[in-house]
């Protein structure tokens, strides 16, 4: 009952970036459940209409066994048919805890899990343990301010980890690999294709660095300064926006960075005419190093943030465009 079951996450038949730091959460949780004597498995499993390119790079982030279900009505996501798999395979293997991410997919997808096998579910959790036998998690609330740590006594223990909290890890193992046909109904909800960002663009929740735009920039045309100095970064960061930018149809609602958004934990936050409303700061808030541009000092930004410039962002942000541009060559 110490095994730990990492679900991962494929688009296109190709494993996604997140897929690697549920590997690594899951690698942890079984070195600590497995620490009374006999160690703990980390099993892999994917979901998928075929092969999976990426899937067996996993022993390295710590999978002892990659195991691949498929079937040609899982080419996409299939909430009732993925969770009714994952959850036979949960009850089958006797698995002392099943890791999702927290992404759009897992938020969706974990709680089906969670209610088939009638346990509790731990979500979008930035740490875990185990003490006394039972896992331990660390969940923000109120928006950041202040952190809730969970007791899960029953097994299994249902989680999902924030995206780019569990940073990625190599610690090799041996690693084996098994590949079955599932033989289960889709169910009624049927994804017929998904609508892709523009070529190159970046998920914000996945991104390493993400510079995100307020009303500061005063119209939609003015994200091209965001976008000049994301490229900058070469291929390694986002744009994204505030709430109020994206209701009144600046952006995208999936560049939405807030409680009703994306929660983002990139290595470096950049926000930029951003006012620092307690809504945007609860999804950002538990980046590494948070940088605010604001020409309003006594914006609420500056009180979370690790360095603040007080100025106009249009001269600030040209001007921090082309440093990092020599910086990168």
């Amino acid at each position: 009952m110490n095994d730990v079951l990492a679900v991962l996450e494929q688009r296109e038949r190709t494993l996604r970036k997140v897929s690697n730091e549920v590997v690594t959460g899951a690698r942890r949780l079984a070195d600590a459940l497995g620490q009374g004597g006999g160690g703990a498995r980390v099993d892999a499993l994917v979901i998928a209409a075929g092969t999976v390119a990426g899937a067996d790079q996993l022993g390295g982030f710590g999978a002892d066994k990659v195991i691949t279900l498929t079937n040609p009505a899982f080419g996409h996501y299939a909430p009732e048919g993925h969770a009714r798999v994952i959850a036979d395979r949960a009850k089958a293997g006797g698995y002392g805890a099943v890791v999702f991410a927290a992404s759009a997919t897992g938020r969706d997808l974990a709680p089906r899990v969670a209610a088939r096998l009638g346990v509790p579910l731990a979500q979008d959790i930035t740490d875990i343990a185990v003490e006394g036998g039972a896992v331990t998690v660390v969940h923000p609330v109120y928006a950041g301010r202040a952190l809730l740590k969970l007791k899960l006594t029953a097994r299994p223990a249902i989680v999902s980890l924030r995206p780019n909290v569990f940073t990625a890890v190599q610690r090799p193992r041996a690693g084996s690999a098994e590949t079955a046909a599932v033989d289960a109904p889709v169910g009624r909800v049927v994804v017929t294709g998904i609508k892709h960002a523009a070529a190159g663009a970046l998920d914000v929740a996945e991104a390493a660095i993400v510079i995100s735009g307020g009303r500061g920039l005063r119209e939609p045309a003015n994200f091209k300064l965001l976008e000049q100095l994301a490229a900058a970064f070469g291929g390694r960061a986002a744009v994204g926006a505030s709430r109020a930018v994206v209701d009144a149809g600046w952006r995208a609602h999936a560049d939405q960075v807030g409680q009703t958004g994306k929660t983002v934990s990139p290595t470096l936050y950049i926000a930029v005419g951003i006012s620092g409303a307690i809504q945007h700061l609860a999804g950002m808030r538990t980046s590494k190093v948070i940088v605010a541009i604001n020409k309003d000092r006594d914006a609420p930004i500056f009180k979370v943030a690790d360095y603040g410039v007080v100025g106009d962002l249009f001269e600030v942000v040209p001007k921090l465009t082309e440093e990092i541009k020599k910086l990168h060559g």
